[in-house]
């Protein structure tokens, strides 16, 4: 009877083994930015006493933690798991403009990463930016629709795709990077940027023909794009993606459901997520597969990586340590705010808001003397929201990160109208490129078709408002990077005259600014911009 028993038992075994699914657990996150130490409600650094209040979230320490805790588990039940990183970690804090990316291949080699997509501020210090990173981790950073191969410090070290092996299975890895990068970024001339969803497609194609049969779209292209890849590449069983900082799940203020599941180009329905920005969440995608290499299931949720998880010790001393000798610099205190001041995403992409009417009113003030009357700043430009009291030079940095200089030029009225519309050319994407101002008032019409969605608009003309005279010529200020071209201002670059792009640091303007302003500064907008 036993030896029946025994036979009986191997045979259901066998049978079970046959026929059993394998389950794929993705951890993964996006744009984290430079949030070393740990952030705000506001995404921006925290301060002792609010970390005190256990009021904060995220840092690489606590990210950490939450990383190794989930795959512990997961690898202790016997199930299969994976890190990614849908890029952008580069940009953010005093910690990248101190370390470079040397701090993020140290921290990402630490966690152990699987694998990451190149992000547009991967290229924020050109490609030999990237090459820090490249060079510093273990793992494949990838990046599928540019080509590489012109440019003497990439080429050879960026793959198209990746493969890993998990659990006995191929897992195959795809990935494209937003096709305006070198509008929003700097890879320079030797970069070439080929069609997203033409990549994706062959080398999806490709992985298939090595007998792929599992295969992820890591992206850093934003939301709208990933359902578009989701849908239009065949061979996808899943999309994870970046860019566009969006919230998925069932929280309040979330974009849509965690996955969001897509039909695709096979008839098959395809999830696509993204873990909003920052370290404040975590994402954790389950995706079930039959002994075919069908995806059968998936579901997930965004983990909020808030006080309740403890920072890991010895990657949170190895922030301190590094973080020792900005920090002087980052507790200078330079001005107090009575209320808030908001950079929402949301709002300073698509309509006047707080912190927009206070940096664009601080460069014009900054240069008024020289005679010119309007400002015009890139609302991507703005990385953080301020919270209320004092405000140190940390916070001011976090806001304004990338250390752009003032630039000051003259142009006709009809190249500013130009600029305002490429302002809202992309408004439905909430692209960076949104025009806060000063000196200026307009109104924008999201229904209208790109190129016609700006009206309005007048000028400062003593203490009245007067239409702009497109033949007129007016002094200008704005951010290198905008008059240098980028978020599509190729107007300026090309159009401007008595050009000088070599102002005090935009971060310094601020400070300078709010410190004139006063103790109690109360934070306001004024209807400059009116949204139809």
């Amino acid at each position: 009877m036993k030896r029946l028993l025994t036979s009986a038992g191997l045979l259901a075994l066998t049978a079970g083994a046959a026929q059993a699914d394998y389950v794929l657990h993705v951890l993964h996150i996006n744009d984290f930015h430079s949030r070393i130490e740990p952030i705000n409600a506001y995404d921006s650094t925290c301060d002792a006493e609010t970390e005190a209040k256990g009021e904060c979230f995220g840092g690489v320490a606590r990210m950490a933690a939450a990383i190794n805790a989930e795959r512990d588990r997961i690898r202790g039940e016997g199930g299969n798991v994976i890190v990614l990183d849908a890029g952008d970690q580069y940009q953010g804090s005093l910690f990248y403009t101190t370390y470079k990316g040397r701090e993020v291949a140290e921290f990402m080699s630490a966690i152990g990463f699987d694998a990451m997509a190149v992000g547009n501020h991967e290229f924020d210090d050109g490609p030999d930016g990237l090459v820090t990173l490249l060079d510093g981790v273990g793992f494949p950073v990838i990046s599928g629709n540019i080509d590489v191969s012109q440019s003497n410090v990439l080429n050879g070290k960026l793959q198209d795709s990746a493969v890993l092996e998990v659990g006995g299975e191929k897992i195959g890895i795809v990935s494209a990077l937003a096709m305006d990068t070198p509008e929003t970024s700097s890879p320079g001339p030797a970069v070439i940027f080929q069609d997203d969803i033409d990549a994706l497609k062959a080398d999806a194609q490709a992985l298939a023909d090595r007998g792929v049969d599992k295969i992820i779209a890591l992206t850093h292209s934003g939301y709208g794009r990933d359902r578009d890849f989701a849908a239009q590449v065949p061979g996808l069983d899943a999309v994870v993606g970046g860019h566009s900082h969006t919230l998925l799940g069932d929280m309040k203020g979330a974009a849509g459901p965690y996955p969001t599941m897509v039909k695709g180009a096979d008839g098959a329905q395809v999830p696509v997520a993204t873990a909003y920005a920052y370290s404040k969440y975590l994402g954790h995608l389950t995706l079930t597969f039959d002994d075919a290499g069908k995806l059968t299931a998936a579901e997930g949720r965004p983990i909020l990586l808030d006080a309740g998880i403890v920072p890991d010790p010895a990657i949170a001393a190895r922030v301190a340590e590094m973080g020792a000798p900005i920090e002087e610099l980052k507790q200078k205190l330079v001005a107090h705010t009575a209320a808030p001041i908001g950079a929402d995403r949301a709002d300073c992409r698509a309509r006047e808001c707080q912190m927009g009417t206070l940096v664009a009113d601080a460069m014009l003030d900054r240069v008024r003397d020289q005679g010119v009357t309007i400002a015009i700043q890139n609302g991507g430009g703005l990385r953080a929201s301020i919270d209320a009291g004092p405000v140190t030079m940390g916070e001011i940095i976090s806001v304004l990160p990338f250390q752009n200089t003032l630039a000051t030029f003259h142009t006709t009225g009809d190249t500013i109208l130009r600029a305002l519309e490429n302002g809202a050319s992309q408004y439905e994407e909430q692209a960076g490129r949104f025009a806060q101002v000063a000196g200026l008032k307009y109104t924008v019409d999201p229904a209208a078709p790109a190129g016609g969605r700006i009206s309005g608009v007048q000028v400062r003309q003593g203490e009245s408002w007067v239409p702009i005279d497109p033949a007129a010529t007016y002094g200008v200020v704005t951010n290198n990077y905008v008059r240098n071209g980028g978020d599509g201002y190729a107007m300026f670059r090309t159009e401007a005259t008595d050009v000088y792009d070599f102002g005090p640091d935009l971060a310094d303007v601020l400070a300078e600014h709010l410190i004139a302003q006063g103790p109690d500064y109360a934070p306001a907008t004024d209807g400059r911009i009116t949204v139809k």
